[in-house]
């Protein structure tokens, strides 16, 4: 059945940890497993001995933190849900159960740390509250809530660091929104799997799902669907059910949810998808299109081919709602979208034909560069910057703009070969709205198919480019559009185990990538799914 979670077969349940050889030692080292990590450390060894909990846990922090009272309630919920005791403060002098060591160093990387366990206490060494946040999350897959504080925890030294300094979830609210509660829960499971950022789809032609006070009708218009397609669009559906839909997050709602995610080391990027995918917007202010309307918010999926016009009005709006969203959202990055913005609109548009001539541009992709080049001077005048899907590459981007590569691996060569940054977010392994098996069983979805092991074969840096340009490839990213996905245990069904996957191949170093071993770490990660009932997809038997 759909949210099924039978018993994993026990051949892959008797193994719960990676084997890694290890001297042999007067004690029981010589059998000690390594902890079942994921994303797997950089670098992990087996040391002598355990160490065993007091009846007490005292925590030691020593350097200057950022956020020390964060950091500190972090440690104590991480002792306490392994072995439910008493956590406090360790005296100055006193013995400390946990140290956390902030040790500022220019030349490491912010997010790496350290963790040694030894039979006298655990010590995570970092040099930012990142690295330590980070050496906590690890700590908390290896004395996991509600451990055997008589068998204690292995000795053991990490040292570990991010492959990629980009490591990001896409979650759509446009097509069906999610309660802030469930997207609370989905940062907390992000920052546990050493994610960093979150990329939010708030606009389409579905659904507009950002408060912007200027522009009031966002709300009370766009926001606003009044049925929804049934079946797949794709597939010819054409019947719809007849039940208004929709609903937008007010801007105390958004820095909220930026609040939340900054405190666990997530950066959160707002996308305003432009200029097309704006028939929602269009809906409420159809004076920004090219023709005259009227317009309805979307009741289908797919493209439609009414955009903003490139007039001095688009151009008002798009900068009123930009200054409201940068107010919101303190992202280095603001996503602009560009994708799948047809032309048919602007080939009629004697305005838009003036500006090709006047601007000396090729054709209507290259107005779409000029439109987009504007967009983001603006972005930049207040010190940020766009990124945006591969289609900004069509026409002419600037060289500062962040290419997000989506239909497949080619847009994003072909963007680090002009010198942009690059997110590798391919259809072919990251578009977990893709169907996890061809059973019928499965939930419905978009279509195509993308199991456990596509993801877990994803590799963001192709053959072919130069160590330099591959400098610029700054990680990747999963994608979880939601025309098909309308409910936070469908949104679960999704994410897990496949984003567990994901996590590996952005963090943990290419060369230690062992699909068998990752399958024989997953079984704890999903009983702490179990234990936080998040609904998951049970694995296929081996």
């Amino acid at each position: 059945m759909r949210f099924d979670r039978r018993t994993l077969p026990s051949l892959l349940l008797a193994f719960c940890c990676i084997a890694i050889a290890t001297p042999a030692f007067a004690e029981d080292t010589s059998t000690t497993a390594a902890p079942a990590i994921i994303p797997l450390p950089a670098s992990l060894e087996m040391d002598a001995g355990r160490f065993h909990p007091g009846k007490t846990l005292h925590v030691a922090i020593t350097g200057k933190l950022a956020d020390r009272r964060a950091i500190a309630a972090l440690a104590n919920d991480v002792l306490r849900e392994a072995w439910h005791r008493p956590v406090a403060a360790a005296s100055a002098k006193g013995h400390a159960d946990l140290r956390l060591v902030l040790a500022h160093d220019a030349s490491a990387n912010p997010e790496s740390y350290t963790l040694r366990i030894a039979r006298d206490g655990i010590v995570i060494r970092a040099p930012s509250d990142t690295g330590l946040f980070y050496g906590l999350q690890t700590l908390r897959q290896i004395a996991t809530p509600g451990s055997d504080a008589k068998a204690g925890i292995p000795a053991l030294h990490i040292a570990d660091q991010p492959r990629f300094r980009y490591r990001g979830l896409m979650l759509d609210s446009a097509r069906h929104m999610q309660p802030i509660a469930a997207i609370k829960q989905q940062l907390d499971l992000m920052a546990r799997y050493k994610f960093n950022t979150f990329h939010w789809h708030l606009t389409d032609d579905q659904g507009w799902r950002i408060e912007i006070k200027r522009y009031p009708k966002l709300a009370s218009v766009s926001s606003m669907r009044k049925e929804t397609v049934i079946g797949n669009a794709d597939d010819g559906a054409t019947a719809r059910d007849g039940i208004p839909y929709g609903g937008y997050y007010t801007q105390a709602q958004a820095r909220e949810i930026v609040s939340y995610a900054r405190a666990r080391h997530i950066d959160v990027i707002p996308e305003i998808d432009m200029p097309g995918h704006m028939v929602a917007a269009l809906a409420a202010y159809p004076e920004l299109a090219c023709t005259p309307g009227p317009f309805d918010v979307y009741t289908t999926w797919g493209v439609s081919d009414d955009i903003l016009c490139p007039s001095p009005q688009t151009f008002a709006f798009v900068e009123g709602v930009l200054d409201e969203v940068m107010a919101t959202f303190p992202s280095h990055y603001v996503h602009v979208g560009g994708d799948e913005a047809p032309t048919t609109r602007w080939k009629q548009s004697a305005l838009a034909q003036d500006i090709i001539r006047r601007e000396g541009l090729k054709d209507e992709h290259a107005l779409q560069g000029w439109f987009l080049r504007r967009v983001e001077s603006f972005v930049r005048a207040h010190g940020r910057s766009i990124i945006g899907w591969d289609e900004i590459l069509e026409g002419g981007a600037s060289p500062t703009a962040t290419v997000m590569s989506w239909r497949g691996m080619q847009g994003g060569i072909d963007a680090v070969r002009l010198g942009h940054d690059v997110v590798m977010s391919p259809t072919s392994h990251v578009y977990l709205d893709y169907c996890q098996s061809k059973e019928k069983s499965e939930p419905p979805c978009i279509g195509n198919f993308l199991p456990l092991h596509k993801v877990y074969d994803f590799e963001p840096v192709p053959d072919g480019l130069t160590p330099e340009q591959a400098t610029h490839i700054l990680g990747g990213q999963g994608n979880l559009w939601t025309e098909y996905v309308k409910t936070t245990q469908d949104v679960q069904y999704m994410l897990f185990p496949r984003s567990f996957a994901l996590a590996e191949v952005l963090w943990s170093p290419r060369q230690s990538r062992d699909w068998n071993g990752f399958l024989q770490r997953l079984p704890p990660q999903l009983a702490e799914l179990d234990r936080l009932h998040v609904n998951y997809r049970r694995l296929d038997p081996q």
